[in-house]
C-alpha cells in the first residue's frame, strides 16, 4: 500500500513557473501558497489530532465572554461552552481508556447533537479509530459499513442501535448516548463549571465564568502514523469503501486550513460565527466540527436543514460563515426568501461537494455583493485539494481555487497517461500529507486509486489555467459519450440552473441509443409558478452550446436526488429514466 499520507517526497529545486506553479521538467504543479509549518513525521514524542488541536486553541476561549461559545443548538438556543466541551470529553475518555485499546474502532450511528463533537474529541485522543455513518442509512448499508471496518464498539442512540447488524457481535457492547447511564457516565469526573446550576452538558455558564481549559493527555501514546479516523465513500469508482485517514492526514488538514484562516485574518475579523448544517458523519461537517473547535470559532449548529430555518439563523445570530453546497448557493440565488431577512451580517460562503457553473457564481454574487463566495475542491480520500483565498479569487467564476498549500498536483492525459501543461485537460491526480492511507480491507482498490509514488487518482477531469487555478470539469466516468464527443453533464446542468424558471436540474446519459449511443438529458425541478416547456428547456441550451452538447430529452421532476454532501445521484435518475419508456414524468 502506498505511505500517501507521509507528506511529501524530498525535491530539488525545479524550475517552478511563479504564475501557475507548474514545473516542466517533472510535469507537476505546485502550490502558489506560502509553505505550512507540519510537525516532523518522526516526532519524538507522541502526537494525535487532539494535541495538535489543543495547541492551537486560542485562549480567549475561556477568558472573554464573546468567546466562550463552540456551539449554539438553533432549536433550543442550547449552548456548550469550549471548556465544558473538553471536560466531558475528558471525563468519557477517562470512562473508556481502560477498556478502549489504542486501534480498536468506534462505529458511530447517532443524529446530529452536542454529544458528537464530545465523542469524537474523547476517541481521538484514546487512539480509537473514529468510524462515523449516516443515521439514515439502511440497515444493510450499515451492515456492509460494519464488515468493512470491523468495530469494537457502537456509540447509538435507542433508535439507531436497531439499525446495526444483530449477527454482528461488538466485543464491547453498544453505547446508548440517549441514555441516563451514558450522561451519568460523562459527568462522573467531568469537572462541574463554577456556574453551572444543571448537570446538562448543554448548561449555560454566567458571562462572568473564566476557567483554565483542561488538557486532554495523550495516555495511550498516540502517534501521526496511527489511524485516526475510517470515513465512507463511494470512491472514484464502485460500491461504499471505507476511507482511512490517520492522525497525520488530519493534523495535516487542520494546518493547512488554520494558517491560510490567519493570513486572511490580516484582511478581516478574524473571529467567525459560522452556520452548520453539514452532516457531522460526512468528511466535510466532520471537520469543519474540528477545524472550528481549532479556531474557537462558534458553529451555530441547525441539525435539521430547512432552508428558510437556514435563513432566520443568520439574521438572528449574527452569522458570518456560511458553508454551503452547490444546491443551496443555487436557491439563494433564486428565492425570494432571502429579501425577508437580514443577511448583512454574512461575510463569506465556502462551498465544496461539487463544481458550481460561472453563472451561477456570477448570479450569486450580483445578489450578494458583500459576500465572498469561496469554492473549493477536495475529496474523502485527499482531504484537502485547492480552494480560494480572498475577494479576488472568489471573482475566478467557474474555478475551485488555487493548489492548497500542502499539495502538489498533476493533470494526467486519461489515455496516454503524459502529464499535461495549463490549459490541458485530464484526469487530476494529487499527492501530499492529507491523502489517505488507503481503502480498508481492499488492497486492490487501494492500489488502482493510489500510485507506487502516493499520487491519488481522483477520477475528475480537470484543468489549470495559466495562473494556478483549478477548474473541475467532470467526473471521468460520468461523461456522457454521444456519437465521438465526451459531454460533461455538469456544463449543461450549470447552464440550466441559470435560467430564472428552473430550480435544479441534473444531467444523465440516455440509452442505448441506435446512432449516438448516449444522449445527453435533462431533469428539470420547475420553480414554483413556472410553466416552462421541454421544447423551451431544450432551446435554452441549444443557444449555448456545440450541437454535440444540446439536450435531446427534458423531463419534470419534483426535487433531484442528491447525497448528503450535495452530489446528484445519477444512478437514481437512470432507474428512473430507463423505467420510462418515454421519459414523462
Amino acid at each position: 500500500m502506498a505511505q500517501a499520507g507521509d507528506g511529501l517526497p524530498p525535491h530539488p529545486h525545479p524550475p517552478v513557473d511563479p504564475g501557475n506553479g507548474f514545473c516542466s521538467d517533472t510535469r507537476t504543479y505546485h502550490s502558489l501558497r506560502p509553505p505550512v509549518p507540519l510537525p516532523p513525521v518522526t516526532h519524538p514524542h507522541p502526537l494525535s489530532v487532539t494535541d495538535y488541536a489543543l495547541s492551537l486553541l486560542p485562549s480567549s476561549v475561556s477568558s472573554s465572554p464573546d468567546h466562550r461559545y463552540y456551539i449554539i443548538d438553533v432549536a433550543s438556543d442550547q449552548r456548550l461552552i469550549f471548556s465544558r466541551t473538553l471536560r466531558l470529553a475528558n471525563s468519557l475518555s477517562l470512562h473508556l481508556r481502560d477498556r478502549l485499546s489504542k486501534g480498536d474502532v468506534a462505529f458511530i450511528l447517532l443524529p446530529p447533537s452536542f454529544n458528537v463533537p464530545i465523542i469524537y474529541l474523547s476517541l481521538l485522543s484514546l487512539g480509537v479509530v473514529v468510524s462515523p455513518s449516516n443515521p439514515l442509512s439502511s440497515a444493510s448499508e450499515i451492515a456492509h459499513q460494519v464488515r468493512i471496518s470491523n468495530p469494537s464498539i457502537a456509540f447509538a442512540t435507542s433508535s439507531t442501535s436497531s439499525k446495526l447488524p444483530p449477527n454482528y457481535k461488538l466485543r464491547l457492547g453498544v453505547v446508548l448516548v440517549d441514555s441516563p447511564e451514558f450522561e451519568s457516565v460523562v459527568l462522573t469526573n467531568a469537572e462541574d463549571d463554577s456556574s453551572s446550576a444543571s448537570a446538562s452538558p448543554t448548561s449555560s455558564p454566567s458571562s462572568s465564568s473564566s476557567l483554565p481549559l483542561p488538557l486532554m493527555s495523550n495516555v495511550n501514546g498516540v502517534h501521526q502514523s496511527d489511524p485516526a479516523t475510517i470515513l465512507y465513500s463511494s470512491g472514484t469508482t464502485g460500491r461504499v469503501k471505507g476511507v482511512l485517514m490517520t492522525h497525520r492526514n488530519l493534523i495535516s488538514m487542520i494546518a493547512g486550513r488554520y494558517h491560510a484562516r490567519h493570513a486572511a485574518a490580516e484582511q478581516q475579523t478574524p473571529r467567525a460565527v459560522c452556520l452548520f448544517s453539514l452532516p457531522p458523519f460526512h468528511v466535510y461537517g466532520f471537520f469543519v466540527l474540528i477545524m472550528n473547535f481549532v479556531l474557537g470559532e462558534t458553529l451555530i449548529w441547525l441539525q435539521k436543514f430547512e432552508f428558510e430555518a437556514m435563513l432566520k439563523a443568520v439574521e438572528k445570530y449574527r452569522v458570518t460563515l456560511l458553508p454551503v453546497s452547490p444546491p443551496i448557493v443555487v436557491n439563494m440565488m433564486k428565492s425570494k426568501l432571502t429579501d425577508k431577512y437580514d443577511l448583512r451580517s454574512l461575510q463569506t460562503a465556502l462551498c465544496g461537494g461539487a463544481p458550481l457553473g460561472r453563472e451561477v457564481s456570477e448570479q450569486f454574487q450580483a445578489k450578494f455583493p458583500h459576500v465572498e463566495l469561496l469554492q473549493g475542491y477536495a475529496m474523502t480520500e485527499s482531504g484537502a485539494g485547492s480552494g480560494m483565498m480572498g475577494p479576488e479569487e472568489s471573482r475566478r467564476y467557474g474555478s475551485v481555487g488555487r493548489l492548497s498549500a500542502t499539495m502538489e498536483a498533476k493533470i494526467v492525459d486519461p489515455g496516454t497517461g503524459v502529464a499535461l501543461p495549463p490549459g490541458q485537460k485530464g484526469e487530476l491526480w494529487l499527492r501530499g500529507p492529507c491523502v489517505m492511507k488507503g481503502y480498508v480491507g481492499d488492497d486492490k482498490a487501494t492500489a488502482e486509486t493510489i500510485d507506487s509514488d502516493g499520487w491519488l487518482k481522483t477520477g475528475d477531469l480537470c484543468y489549470f489555467d495559466n495562473e494556478g487555478f483549478l477548474f473541475v470539469v467532470d467526473r471521468l466516468k460520468e461523461l456522457i459519450k454521444y456519437k465521438a464527443y465526451q459531454v460533461p453533464p455538469a456544463e449543461l446542468e450549470h447552464l440550466l440552473q441559470s435560467h430564472p424558471e428552473i430550480a435544479d436540474a441534473a444531467v444523465i446519459p440516455r440509452y442505448p441509443d441506435e446512432e449516438a449511443g448516449q444522449i445527453p438529458m435533462a431533469f428539470v425541478v420547475r420553480k414554483p409558478g413556472s410553466s416552462i416547456t421541454e421544447s423551451q428547456a431544450i432551446e435554452f441550451i441549444a443557444k449555448q452550446v456545440a450541437p454535440y452538447k444540446k439536450v435531446r430529452r427534458v423531463a419534470f421532476i419534483d426535487s433531484i436526488p442528491k447525497s448528503p454532501a450535495g452530489k446528484i445521484s445519477r444512478r437514481d435518475l437512470i432507474k428512473i429514466a430507463m423505467s420510462c419508456s418515454k421519459a414523462r414524468l
